[in-house]
């Protein structure tokens, strides 16, 4: 046992002399950083005791003055809500560091028992807890407008009667309304906490305001805090909603509001027990039908035509828009020999589509095989809207899809690598319904590798230290963190390799960066076409194989190499500004470690190498 234990760090630093003189000084130092201080998976409780404030610093934002300090009502509808969840649901409020607030409970439940005894107590002790006892249920929705027309305040919060906020809560909201005052609506990210109050677990850290994730899930839920001018205009709860009566407040909220801010910190703790639909999802199917029901009324409002259907999980929806009619889409797909690839790429987009008003333009560059141009000649008299246009200078995957965009005739252009294998039908068509929507300029399919793990799920711009895939290696069934591999939302990025575009914005954002010839030319364009205004959506229903790099090889060489840290530097030195505050649709809580969407270790900052 001595002996191993005296060899055991002998073979670590041998392996480490032999891999540094093999590879430099300065990959050895990052792998050995990324090894033993990086990749580790941070728990929650480590992240909780790095990131939370501490009592000093609750102490010190108890005595700070705001130039704006409004009035906010905490409104909670109650019924038949046990003793001690009420007391700590009221002490959380309490123990706000923001005090000018006050607490609208307005109960429900059929007799007043010991609850209500200890809630008119403790209201009768504090002037700030306004307490009423209703003369019948009205279920949640008429229960929660009791309590807002109780509200006097500028704002209004909602807090459910087995919840707790953290004491930070209130004076976060403020702090985010004093730094711009349009806001009208706020959220932040959120964990659950188990019955008896004590354990925190399960943190939702959520992306910045997001739509289109919206219309899949309720990713927002809590905390809600909205202005008195979005209340007034969009009205109070509707009982036709019952069970997801916050999810259709939400909607008629977001579209009244000037401004949507998110706080990234956990400002609130949802309750898990048997019967709430956080723990046990099976116990109300009926909130989910309400779900789909509030998704389908905010289309009608917004003047979209649509069809909301169930999604693979309880609670998540899927939208099929309908097209007023059929654009022209023009696929262009960049060749180089690969024949056997390039077949299956245009028989499965043939065969999986059964959308048929497209063109293929194969871009070719370079090819050396009689084969490659034997199969052109083919698919040339055999399809007469396929065409082949010759790029003759060396690879540039940017300059190659500008090249083929200048032929197009299509009002859409479907940048489409050879080695892409379509698998979900109808994938085209929904890709468009989603490209069709006002303000939308791009969208991605969900891409897999031949082993069905995820390839491309979004791009998080920031990711390993550029940008880089979501959820890589991700089995096909699984759902990844908050299921976000399988709903389709706005992201800064998505991956050429199958990407629906605008031609229209193609044209405006200038095409492609020709100085990034392979690397980050697709979150480049992205990021350019959000610059202009324009959404980038991940739909997650399109879906294909992505058998990546087969055509090109890897990136392995000295050449490739330099290349690569050439082009990654131009996109850093343009781009500086959102890899500094970090991706809006991700979340400064989470790593850029690794691609699975695990805490960060708040004790490291990020090391650039």
């Amino acid at each position: 046992m001595e002996i191993q234990e005296e060899r055991k760090p002998k073979n670590l630093i041998a392996k480490t002399i032999a891999y540094c003189r093999k590879n430099g000084l300065n990959k050895c130092v990052k792998k050995i950083y990324l090894k033993f201080f990086r990749l580790e998976e941070v728990s929650y409780r480590q992240w909780q005791k790095g990131a939370l404030p501490t009592a000093k610093d609750l102490e010190k934002q108890r005595g700070h003055k705001f130039d704006y300090e409004p009035l906010i009502s905490v409104v909670v509808p109650m019924y038949e809500t046990p003793v001690q969840f009420a007391r700590e649901m009221i002490e959380s409020v309490q123990k706000q560091t923001y005090g000018h607030f006050e607490l609208c409970l307005a109960d429900g439940s059929p007799t007043a028992g010991e609850t209500a005894e200890i809630v008119q107590q403790m209201a009768a002790a504090d002037s700030r807890i306004r307490y009423l006892r209703l003369e019948e249920n009205q279920g949640i929705a008429g229960n929660t407008n009791e309590a807002l027309a109780m509200a006097e305040g500028s704002y209004i919060a909602l807090l459910d009667h087995d919840d707790l906020i953290s004491p930070d809560a209130l004076y976060e909201c403020v702090k985010a309304i004093n730094a711009d005052r349009d806001t009208d609506v706020l959220y932040s990210d959120e964990d659950k906490v188990d019955m008896k109050g004590k354990k925190q677990f399960d943190p939702h850290f959520k992306p910045d305001f997001n739509l289109y994730l919206l219309r899949t899930m309720n990713y927002i839920c809590h905390l809600f805090v909205v202005s008195r001018r979005v209340l007034d205009a969009a009205g109070g709860f509707r009982t036709e909603y019952d069970g997801a009566q916050d999810y259709d407040f939400i909607f008629r909220c977001v579209e009244q509001a000037r401004k949507i801010r998110h706080i990234p910190k956990i400002l609130y703790h949802w309750r898990a027990h048997r019967n709430s639909t956080s723990e046990n999802p099976e116990s109300k199917k009926y909130a989910f039908e309400a779900g789909l029901r509030a998704v389908e009324a905010h289309y009608r409002r917004m003047g979209v035509h649509a069809k909301v259907e169930h999604g693979i999980k309880y609670g998540m929806y899927r939208t099929v828009f309908q097209r007023p009619y059929d654009p022209l889409i023009s696929v262009i797909i960049p060749n180089k020999d690969h024949v056997q690839d390039l077949d299956l790429c245009i028989r499965t987009l043939t065969a999986q589509n059964a959308y048929s008003n497209y063109e293929i333009i194969v871009v070719e560059n370079n090819s050396t095989k009689k084969e490659t141009f034997a199969y052109y000649k083919e698919q040339e008299s055999r399809m007469d809207n396929f065409r082949v246009v010759t790029w003759k200078e060396g690879f540039n995957y940017s300059a190659i899809n500008n090249f083929g965009a200048g032929f197009a005739k299509g009002e859409y252009l479907l940048l489409l690598n050879n080695d892409i294998e379509m698998l979900s039908g109808g994938c085209l068509e929904d890709m468009l319904g989603f490209c069709m929507q006002e303000g939308v300029g791009i969208v991605g399919a969900k891409l897999f590798y031949g082993d069905d793990t995820v390839q491309h799920a979004g791009v998080v711009v920031g990711l390993g230290g550029v940008a880089g895939h979501a959820f890589v290696g991700l089995p096909r069934e699984e759902y990844g963190y908050m299921a976000k591999a399988m709903c389709t939302q706005e992201m800064s990025a998505v991956t050429a390799a199958c990407l629906l575009v605008k031609k229209s914005v193609y044209e405006e954002a200038g095409g492609m960066t020709t100085e990034l010839a392979v690397a980050f030319n697709d979150v480049d364009f992205c990021l350019k076409v959000r610059a202009l205004g324009y959404l980038v959506i991940y739909d997650a229903n399109a879906q294909a194989y992505h058998y990546e790099s087969k055509s090109r090889g890897l990136e392995n060489t000295p050449e490739k190499l330099e290349r690569f840290h050439r082009e990654m530097r131009f996109f850093r030195d343009r781009w500086g500004e959102i890899l500094e505050k970090g991706d809006p649709y991700y979340n400064v809580n989470l790593t850029l470690d690794r691609n699975d969407f695990t805490f960060r270790n708040p004790y490291w900052m990020p090391v650039e190498f």
